[in-house]
């Protein structure tokens, strides 16, 4: 398990959009998502992150018709503007799109660095039923680095597998960044409790970005939220609104809490330890 941590590593300024996409007007969604980024470079924000499948919306109708053929390139034009806001404020975006693989596409976390570079497209690896009809799942995590920090990849149905969380942490993430799709209703239960168990059981920051607003049959619950190492609400957006919620990550706060609450390091110093009554 990597978890040491830099005494010199400055915090790291971090948010969530909340967005209400289009279903199928990726230029609109490309331009609002730009907009976004350019706001959040103003308040300071060195990372953001966006929904799943934010530029193109989540419409089912759309995706069966439209896909493979209006998959989003993540290194082509389509995406300029939000290369552009990225280069102009210095904030890395993490985008949310179909991409192509193969000859099916994949539910993309597309990572946009500070100057406009494509430096990650990481894959949905865990779809539900309806998913699998039109998508194919990732095989590998993803972790990028942002001044420092170690920032893992989820998309969305990735945090209802315990393990896809904690792999990242025991592989030394420091913050686990999880775009969704979360709808009212039963959806929104399991947002409310994924987001901050998956912080408090591996003691990393969790970042979660939702859409808020109707796309097809989809009434959407927004709760786009930060949550600390130990669980507990940082920042968060509401149900209703679209808008960011931004929270520094901290190396003293996390720190401090990896000292207190030492699940990381038992599981480590006994792997083969076996649950009462097995």
């Amino acid at each position: 398990m990597k978890t040491k941590l830099s005494s010199h590593r400055a915090p790291l300024r971090v948010a969530v959009a909340q967005t209400q996409a289009r279903p199928g007007d990726i230029t609109h969604n490309v331009a609002e998502s730009a907009f976004v980024v350019k706001a959040a470079g103003e308040a300071g924000v060195r990372v953001l992150l966006f929904p799943e499948l934010a530029l193109t919306g989540y419409e089912p109708a759309w995706l069966r018709a439209s896909l493979p053929e209006h998959a989003v390139d993540p290194y082509g034009p389509e995406l300029d503007p939000i290369r552009e806001a990225c280069r102009a404020s210095g904030v890395t975006a993490i985008v949310g799109a179909p991409t192509a693989s193969g000859q099916r596409s994949a539910i993309s976390a597309v990572v946009l660095d500070g100057h406009g570079r494509t430096t990650a497209v990481c894959h949905k690896q865990h779809l539900e039923a309806h998913e699998r009809e039109l998508f194919v799942p990732g095989t590998d995590c993803c972790t990028v680095t942002v001044d420092g920090w170690r920032l893992a990849l989820g998309i969305c149905y990735d945090a209802s597998f315990p393990e896809h969380a904690r792999a990242a942490a025991l592989a030394g993430a420091d913050a686990y960044l999880c775009g969704g799709a979360f709808v009212t209703g039963d959806s929104d239960h399991r947002r409310s409790v994924y987001f901050p168990a998956r912080a408090l059981e591996n003691t990393l920051y969790v970042l979660f970005a939702n859409f808020v607003g109707r796309q097809g049959p989809w009434e959407f619950c927004g709760g786009s939220a930060i949550y600390g190492p130990d669980g507990r609400l940082v920042a968060e957006v509401g149900s209703e609104e679209a808008a960011i919620a931004i929270a520094d990550l901290d190396d003293t706060d996390l720190a401090s809490t990896r000292k207190n609450l030492t699940m990381l390091e038992d599981l480590t110093n006994h792997p083969d330890a076996q649950v009462p009554g097995s």
